[in-house]
C-alpha cells in the first residue's frame, strides 16, 4: 500500500502554515512585550506575554518537526508531532475556557498584584520611576486608591483616577488578542492532528506489507 501523496503534501503545507503561525505568535508576543516599555508595573500585572512567547517558539519547533516527518515519512517524528499538538491543544483549550469565564477573577488578580506594591513610598527608586511613567502615560494617580497610595508626598505625575483601571483595560484588550490567536491555532491543530495520524497509519500499513 502506497502512502497517499495528497495527504503527505497537505500535511507538509499545514506544517508550513503552522510554522508561520508560530512566527506570527512570537512576533506579536514580542511586540506586546516591547509595548509595555519594560515597565515593571505592567510586567507584574500582565505576565501572560512571556507564556505566549514560549508557545510561539514551541509551535515553530513542532511545525519544523512535522515538515520533516511528512517529507521523510518518518513515523517517529509524526507521532512526536501528534502528541505535541495534542498537549498544546489541551492547554490552549483550558486557557481559553479559564480566560473566557474568569474575567472578574482576572480583575481581582490585577488588584491583588498591584496591591503588593503598596505603599508606593517604600518601593525602590526604579519602581517609583516606572509608576510615575505609567501615571503620565495613562493620566492616572497611584495604583489602587489614588493619591493616598503615595502617602504624604505625592509626585507631580499624579492625575485623577487610580491606575488599576488602565492596567485592567490593557490586560483585557491584549487577552482578547491572545484568545483570538489561540482559537485560530487550535483550529489548525485539529487539521494537523488528523493529517499526521492518517499519514502515520498509512506508513505503518505500507511498511507492514513490505515486510
Amino acid at each position: 500500500m502506497a502512502v497517499n501523496k495528497c495527504v503527505k503534501y497537505l500535511l507538509f503545507l499545514f506544517n508550513l502554515l503552522f510554522w508561520i503561525s508560530g512566527c506570527i505568535i512570537l512576533g506579536v508576543s514580542i511586540y506586546l512585550k516591547v509595548s509595555k516599555n519594560g515597565n515593571v508595573i505592567m510586567d507584574e500585572a500582565v505576565p501572560f506575554v512571556d507564556l505566549l512567547i514560549a508557545v510561539g517558539v514551541i509551535i515553530m519547533v513542532l511545525g519544523f518537526l512535522g515538515c520533516c516527518g511528512a517529507i521523510k515519512e518518518n513515523r517517529c517524528m509524526l507521532i512526536l508531532f501528534f502528541v505535541g499538538l495534542l498537549l498544546i491543544f489541551i492547554l490552549l483549550l483550558i486557557a481559553g475556557i479559564l480566560g473566557a469565564v474568569g474575567e472578574k477573577k482576572s480583575q481581582v488578580w490585577v488588584k491583588e498584584s498591584l496591591g503588593k506594591l503598596l505603599p508606593l513610598r517604600d518601593q525602590k527608586p526604579d519602581v517609583q520611576t516606572d509608576i510615575q511613567k505609567l501615571e503620565v502615560e495613562a493620566k492616572c494617580c497611584g495604583l489602587i486608591n489614588g493619591a493616598s497610595d503615595w502617602g504624604s508626598t505625592v509626585p507631580s505625575s499624579c492625575n485623577c483616577c487610580p491606575c488599576v483601571k488602565f492596567v485592567t483595560s490593557f490586560m483585557e484588550k491584549h487577552a482578547i488578542i491572545a484568545l483570538g490567536i489561540a482559537f485560530g491555532v487550535a483550529v489548525l491543530m485539529l487539521f494537523g492532528m488528523a493529517f499526521a495520524m492518517t499519514l502515520y497509519c498509512q506508513i505503518g500499513k505500507r511498511d507492514a506489507n513490505t515486510a
